[in-house]
């Protein structure tokens, strides 16, 4: 027969049973809290309200955003409708205003609404520089002429000219009209002989200086649109010969580097003396370097051969070197040779660039690129 079960524990295992199903259906506490209590009423209240009709939550509505305001300069206001309709008078006014405000940004675009609205007018080009002459800024209204096509007008171009010589003109003015004519495409010769001037008057300091850049300038536009420089190139070499001031010479002699024309004729022989007999070293180098790039490498060896005893100054002697390899590659080199015997610094430069030429390289620029650097004067050549 079956064992029975006693009543009394089946009676025992269902209250076991009933008390879990009751504990399983009770929702836990929040952790560290007891089931009532003010913990409790607190996290009751943080729940969120369910007595709306339809017994969910209803979310706040999200607080309105106020609409960005960019703060706009007074010296703005305007600018669209004067962009559209203003006049020169207008442009004049808002330009000056923009310049005595110190805000860079807002002159520099009027500059550029003023040379648009000039465009290929002389006449209004001419009055621009009519302001000018009244301004004590005059660079804020011609620094605009200089990108426009007006500007290439020949009256307007000596218009700007005569302002440069002007004597009686603030240094202001003559210095921002030198600088304007910069941008002309080419110099009639009576244009040229007029900077030149200009270049060599010894009371003038930075306009000779600026002078002679605006004649460079224009020699290298010229050149780069018909080829032509040598009218430029003569000019510029009497100022390398006559002017006064080393840094005057200096850059005559430095503006062709611009466009690297080849020298040749009797310019080679000016710069074989201004190599030998210039005080200042650093225009001595300036010749070298003029000399290193040429149609006549015979010639130039024979300018390099009769300096380099002269010179006692060994940055001149390097770049005597170095520059007869750039105007007659391996050519140069028994000459190279001889400059070693005189000057033992050099000796291993020498030996480098015969090495090199040795392995087949024959392109300066690479030959260049090869050459372990020995002889340091970067800060002495300017």
């Amino acid at each position: 027969m079956p064992r029975r079960v006693p009543i009394p524990l089946i009676l025992l295992a269902l209250l076991v049973l009933l008390v879990a199903v009751l504990l399983m259906g009770r929702s836990p506490a929040p952790e560290g809290t007891t089931t009532d209590g003010p913990a409790a009423q607190q996290v009751a209240s943080s729940r969120p309200d369910t007595s709306g009709p339809t017994g969910s939550a209803t979310p706040a509505p999200p607080p309105p955003v106020a609409p960005e305001v960019l703060p706009v300069p007074k010296c703005w206001e305007g600018l669209l409708a004067m962009d559209q309709h203003g006049t020169l008078d207008e442009l004049r006014t808002a330009l000056a205003d923009a310049a005595s405000q110190g805000d860079n940004l807002l002159a520099s675009y009027l500059q550029q609404r003023l040379a648009e609205r000039v465009g290929e007018d002389p006449l209004a080009a001419l009055e621009v520089i009519a302001w000018a002459e009244q301004s004590g800024q005059p660079g804020l209204y011609l620094e605009a002429l200089k990108n426009t096509p007006a500007i290439q007008d020949p009256r307007v171009a000596e218009r700007l000219l005569h302002l440069g010589e002007d004597a009686g003109a603030s240094l202001e003015l003559r210095r921002a009209s030198l600088e304007a004519l910069e941008t002309q495409h080419r110099f009639t010769p009576e244009a040229m002989s007029s900077l030149k001037k200009l270049a060599l008057d010894q009371n003038l300091d930075e306009l000779a200086w600026l002078a002679t850049r605006t004649l460079g300038r224009v020699m290298k536009e010229d050149f780069e649109r018909t080829g032509s420089f040598q009218p430029y190139w003569q000019e510029l070499l009497d100022i390398g010969q006559n002017s006064e001031e080393a840094a005057v010479r200096l850059l005559a002699l430095e503006m062709p580097s611009y466009s690297n024309p080849l020298i040749e004729g009797s310019s080679l022989d000016a710069l074989s003396e201004l190599m030998r007999k210039d005080p200042d070293k650093s225009v001595r180098e300036m010749a070298a370097f003029r000399l290193g790039l040429t149609g006549e490498p015979d010639k130039a060896l024979e300018a390099f051969e009769a300096a380099f005893p002269l010179e006692q100054d060994l940055c001149v002697r390097w770049a005597i070197f170095r520059f007869a390899v750039r105007a007659a590659g391996a050519q140069a080199l028994p000459l190279l040779e001889r400059f070693a015997a005189q000057e033992p610094r050099l000796a291993q430069d020498y030996t480098d660039f015969k090495d090199l030429y040795a392995a087949g390289t024959t392109d300066f620029a690479r030959i260049w690129q090869g050459k372990p650097e020995r002889i340091l004067c970067h800060e002495d050549e300017g």
